[in-house]
């Protein structure tokens, strides 16, 4: 985190796109910007928008140049990225696919000196509007939030290629998206330093609390949606909550104890296969229990997102409340010098984070049975 400033800041893209077949906009939002653009896309994104990305920039006079993505966002392949990109000579690099992907083209158009513009191609974070990329370690774990200073140039969603991508990664972006909200009105609400180092304007905290009520109102309905690989108005509702106002709403909002325990829980090796939002869901109710929220309002919350389908409980993160040494070492990392459980009105110890997480699983597994919900199915991490 940043020094703390006393004055009010409030950041966003300059243009956000969204809309089924927006791919084709593409050519004709970048070229007066740009004359010389390279895309960032891994093989998998590239062998079903390539086409289309390559029509729309021909259209408009431009030359199709991409790199491959190596697939994690860490310091070693951002510079790799960067020497690319210095080396084509871009004036632009436009990060097409998942998060992953947009944290690095960001990161490395900084580096490079141009300007970046993201194309998600999920709705699985609100990575593709920040002004922020999270870096990992080559294993995996978090290792910091490198603060960019601006935020990309153009925003382009296509609609249909969330509806095309699996029904996990809109139900992961809900995940995190949901706890925008709850973090906002922890951190920014009680006048707490942003990740800017600046202060939580109004309007941070109310697009926080839009993108909340749009998921509570839309959520389940857009999830259906995606598994019909449809395009409708409650997907694309949740679509804009999930990239565009979650993202304004934790630049402007600020961040608390769902994020950090998502930093910690990446030490555990078991859970390096869930995406971002899952194990920041779990880190929502650890947020709602350190709030001192009302029993029906944490049980409400863990029966919708179960039914969502996002995680509730450790067993769904691999993990199991016998297991100590693994638990120990999360909550060491979740409240680490720096980390943004630390924006709560009183100390937060290792212990807090470990018998919150331990109340996580027992309250998780008492909600599912008086809902007549599934049990927790414990989640095996694929190597």
């Amino acid at each position: 985190m940043s020094e703390p400033r006393p004055f009010r800041s409030f950041v966003s893209p300059p243009r956000y796109v969204q809309g089924a077949g927006a791919i084709a906009l593409l050519g004709d939002l970048i070229a007066p910007l740009s004359t010389k653009p390279v895309i960032l896309a891994d093989d998998t994104v590239w062998g079903f928008a390539g086409d289309a990305v390559t029509a729309s920039l021909q259209d408009a006079g431009l030359t199709v140049n991409r790199i491959a993505f190596g697939g994690r966002v860490t310091d070693r392949e951002i510079a790799a990225v960067t020497a690319q990109l210095t080396q084509a000579g871009a004036d632009l690099v436009v990060g097409l696919g998942g998060g992953s992907t947009l944290d690095t083209a960001k990161a490395a158009g900084s580096d490079a000196g141009i300007l970046w513009a993201t194309v998600p191609t999920t709705a699985s974070t609100d990575a593709p509007g920040t002004g922020v990329s999270v870096i990992y370690t080559d294993e995996g774990v978090l290792h910091y939030f490198r603060i960019l200073g601006k935020n990309p140039t153009l925003v382009l969603v296509d609609s249909q290629y969330v509806a095309n991508a699996p029904a996990s990664f809109l139900i992961a972006g809900i995940g995190d998206a949901l706890s925008t909200w709850l973090e906002a009105r922890a951190a920014g609400g009680a006048g707490h330093a942003l990740v800017s180092g600046f202060q939580a304007p109004a309007t941070g905290l109310a697009m926080a609390e839009l993108s909340w009520k749009i998921l509570w109102e839309n959520a389940l309905q857009a999830v259906d949606d995606v598994q019909r690989h449809t395009v409708t108005p409650a997907l694309d509702a949740v679509i804009e909550a999930n990239i565009l106002l979650s993202g304004m709403g934790f630049e402007a909002g600020g961040l608390s104890v769902a994020h950090s325990v998502h930093n910690g829980l990446t030490v555990a090796e078991q859970t390096h296969g869930l995406q971002h939002g899952e194990k920041v869901n779990v880190g929502s109710i650890v947020q709602l229990i350190l709030d001192g929220a009302p029993d029906d309002e944490i049980d409400d919350f863990i029966a919708f997102t179960a039914r969502i389908g996002l995680p509730t409980s450790l067993t769904e993160l691999g993990l199991s409340v016998d297991d100590t040494a693994t638990l120990q070492a999360v909550a060491a990392a979740t409240t680490a010098k720096g980390e943004f459980v630390h924006n709560m009105p009183f100390p937060v110890t290792p212990q807090i984070i470990i018998d919150a997480l331990t109340k996580v699983e027992r309250r998780s597994r008492a909600v599912r049975e008086r809902e007549g919900l599934p049990a927790p199915v414990k989640y095996e991490r694929r190597h």
